[in-house]
């Protein structure tokens, strides 16, 4: 029989839509353990998907159907983040609805998700358009509201004219739109925000208890950005006014040569004197201009003197108060002291603008004449600070915030760089936001009844650019009652951000249908929480900590058990285009996976996508390397009919290169090293060819244990070699084979004979051999090289024999 992968892959998909292979309970009617297996759920692109995007899929059924081979009912569900910019400014590019764009581009999708033949349960589909699910996103949005987490804001927010919305600090990067890559600027708007900061610490401390990759770790810990130190108050001199700055060195206080405000910050243009008005005015408006991610990148520092000053509490000396745009307004309190002695980016500010200098932390007590550079060192001895001087900086650096505390010039206080996120989008295709402004009453929540507050359907959505949602041109759907007093009011017009939906999606799917509930506990308590979560490491901050964020929320009112939603973390690397190119189809180096599974089958794409490199990281697509695979998959084929029908008795070989093979692909696929599986396959296949040339045919075990291990990477042609070696019911409920460590062991092993250490010899012995039978051995085989006296022999169980000589 011919290798014919049109046939049999057909064959299988219909025979798995009739009977499926993930029952809830075993062969004995008791219930099985869950595992939920999850993707990152795509936004559907009218694109398409390409190779890449296999990638990732291909991943998390390997580990679904592995895991479904252990003994574990497999919850893995597909749904579609389809809400949000992607989908609209393609709608926009094709000159159509967004609703009619994203179905057809879901449709689209389906079809080529199901050509990778994944275990996906498609009675858990989601997709965060339907009115059924964002229901519940808006019954969230609503309870964080009642919790005081949801409130409304007017500040200067990232701004891309482009997608004509605000973005979060999270969707700047480097200086541009995440989304559509324009150059991002700063836009006073009414905002709804959500406050994540109120869970900065639960976010940061639970990062232990995460069975994630340590960068990604890093990069949620770094982005929230704990820190100790004091607030400390400057008074401002001839005023009342006192300018509270946040420091992590308070210990340097007396090195605090001037002060830099935020140009955003709330006393900035007052502290102009006449003769400074006019630069103030003019760099207040050039730094509106920027993005929070240029202004902190920014190589060159620019800034302007105020012309006012504060009072350095601790010493009574004047300090000139500056405007500079890398300082933020909404980190710490948008204003800092400034020690150029000791910090680099200080250091080149007071060059540039000529201020002064003082050191007052040295390397054993000694001040450095004509300082070039900040001394950065963390420890050192305290000079030029008053009573502080001869201290250890270290010891001064814990104590200080107390000693400020105490002196009433300031407090010991946290801070963090995360902040509270900015959750509008003056966009139409977006969950509207369930709240009614009313004169009387203020913001009110819609009853959680009357959920979900549908989008109306309107013909024209494009972006207004005026900072106000389309919605707001609907009078029909802005206007209504007001639902605590019935007055006249206006519906909020914003709408909520891409990220709403896939913070909580993967709740939903074990509970798609419930609509009294977000989801039941005794579904949660079944199915919940995400075992394993699959994606690029490219949401290593925003959805990743979003959903974090959601989590614990909902936890704490109740819905889940769980703070945690996904206990392990696989980032699948990229694939590219030639010289490591992201694939788009702007570049024309998309390539397409639906040519490749009809001339090779899904099974041989399915098993190149992983052979191409280490799943963690990127990899260079070259289609040529399909053909490999394909020959691969050929040879077992033709393994298998040779062998079937010729009731081949196991060989000590056989038995040795079978167990070898289990031990291998299990302890390579339990690492994640799926790359390593697939050559692993082909060495050991080329193994059992030559063992069947010698024997006239492999045992029916061995043939019965490859196609098992073959099940996850390649489940079409497993199934009909597990039915064509006479099994009646489905390879997946075979169980994944258990290897005999002493199976594998070698009869003989062949050990290197050294003479004074350079090789003179091999010799082949029993693995078990002596060490006075292997020494004797060794001496015999190199007899005719000896030519002085043995002063030493030495055997290294199953390495060298060295045989020392004078």
């Amino acid at each position: 029989m011919v290798y014919n992968h049109k046939a049999i892959e057909k064959k299988w998909r219909e025979n798995w839509e009739k009977n499926p292979v993930n029952p809830k309970v075993d062969k004995d009617g008791n219930k099985k353990q869950k595992y939920y297996c999850l993707d990152m759920f795509p936004y559907p692109s009218g694109n398409g998907l390409h190779v890449g995007h296999w990638r990732g899929y291909v991943i998390s059924d390997v580990w679904s159907r592995y895991k479904l081979l252990q003994g574990y009912y497999i919850v893995h569900p597909m749904g579609w983040d389809a809400f949000g910019l992607p989908a609209e400014n393609y709608a926009i590019k094709m000159g159509v609805h967004p609703a009619k764009s994203t179905a057809e581009n879901v449709a689209n999708i389906k079809r080529q998700i199901n050509e990778i033949a994944a275990l996906y349960d498609w009675d858990m589909e989601v997709n965060t358009t339907d009115p059924e699910f964002y229901k519940w996103t808006q019954w969230i949005f609503v309870k964080m509201f009642k919790e005081g987490l949801a409130y409304e804001k007017e500040f200067p927010i990232n701004w891309c004219p482009s997608c004509k919305t605000g973005l979060a600090n999270e969707e700047v990067v480097n200086g541009k739109c995440e989304r559509c890559g324009t150059e991002v600027t700063k836009k006073n708007l009414r905002q709804w925000m959500l406050k994540i900061t109120a869970y900065a610490e639960r976010l940061l401390n639970d990062l232990d208890k995460l069975d994630w990759p340590e960068k990604v770790k890093k990069m949620q810990a770094d982005w929230i950005g704990k820190s100790y130190g004091a607030e400390v108050d400057f008074p401002v001199e001839g005023r009342d006014e006192k300018i509270t700055v946040y420091t992590t060195r308070p210990d340097t206080l007396y090195g605090a040569t001037f002060m830099v405000l935020a140009p955003e910050h709330a006393l900035a243009a007052s502290l102009a004197t006449p003769e400074t008005k006019d630069a103030v005015e003019k760099y207040i408006y050039e730094a509106s201009m920027k993005s929070n991610v240029d202004r902190m990148q920014d190589k060159e520092k620019t800034g302007v003197f105020t012309g006012s000053y504060a009072i350095n509490p601790l010493n009574g000396e004047k300090t000139p108060i500056w405007l500079s745009d890398y300082v933020l307004a909404d980190y710490g309190t948008g204003a800092i002291m400034c020690v150029p002695a000791h910090d680099d980016r200080d250091f080149e500010f007071a060059t540039k603008f000529k201020i002064p200098i003082i050191q007052v932390i040295a390397k054993d007590g000694k001040e450095i004449e004509n300082m070039t550079e900040a001394y950065t060192e963390a420890n050192g001895t305290m000079i030029n600070s008053g009573e502080w001087n001869g201290m250890e900086s270290a010891v001064l650096k814990k104590e200080a915030p107390h000693i400020i505390e105490e002196r009433g010039i300031g407090r010991a206080t946290v801070n963090y760089k995360l902040r509270d996120w900015v959750f509008s989008r003056q966009r139409y295709w977006g969950e509207p936001i369930p709240i009614v402004h009313c004169p009387d009453c203020g913001a009110v929540p819609v009853p959680e009844e009357e959920l979900p507050l549908r989008l109306p359907d309107v013909e024209s959505y494009e972006p207004t650019g005026t900072g106000e949602s389309p919605l707001a041109g609907i009078e029909e759907w802005v206007n209504c009652k007001c639902p605590v007093c019935g007055k006249p009011a206006k519906r909020e017009t914003n709408t909520m951000p891409q990220w709403a939906g896939s913070s909580w999606y993967f709740l939903r799917y074990v509970d798609n249908h419930n609509d009294k509930e977000l989801v039941s506990r005794e579904k949660a308590d079944e199915m919940l929480p995400v075992d394993m979560y699959i994606g690029g490491v490219e949401h290593a901050v925003l959805h990743l900590l979003y959903s974090r964020f959601y989590t614990k929320f909902l936890y704490d009112i109740g819905v889940v058990d769980f703070d945690e939603p996904f206990h392990k973390l696989f980032n699948q690397g990229m694939i590219t285009g030639k010289n490591g190119i992201k694939m788009s189809k702007s570049k024309g180096n998309v390539v397409s996976p639906d040519d490749l599974v009809r001339d090779y089958g899904c099974d041989s794409l399915r098993m190149y996508e992983l052979f191409v490199g280490p799943p963690e990281l990127d990899a260079e697509w070259d289609d040529r390397g399909i053909d490999g695979v394909s020959r691969f998959l050929k040879k077992v084929w033709g393994l298998v009919m040779d062998s079937k029908d010729k009731n081949i008795e196991a060989t000590k070989e056989m038995i040795k290169e079978r167990n070898k093979l289990i031990y291998d692909v299990t302890t390579r696929l339990e690492n994640f090293s799926l790359n390593t599986v697939i050559s692993g396959f082909m060495e050991h296949t080329n193994k059992l060819v030559e063992i069947s040339k010698k024997a006239g045919g492999i045992d029916t075990e061995t043939l019965g244990s490859m196609a098992v291990l073959l099940a996850p990477f390649a489940p079409h042609i497993a199934e009909e070699i597990w039915e064509q070696l006479g099994h009646n019911e489905t390879v997946f409920a075979a169980g994944w084979p258990a290897y005999d460590e002493e199976a594998m062991k070698d009869d003989e092993i062949e050990i290197a004979v050294q003479i004074n250490g350079k090789t003179r010899a091999v010799v082949a012995l029993a693995a078990d051999v002596s060490k006075e039978d292997a020494l004797a051995a060794g001496k015999a085989a190199v007899a005719d090289k000896l030519t002085g006296t043995i002063v030493k022999e030495i055997y290294v169980p199953g390495r060298i024999i060295n045989i020392v000589q004078k």
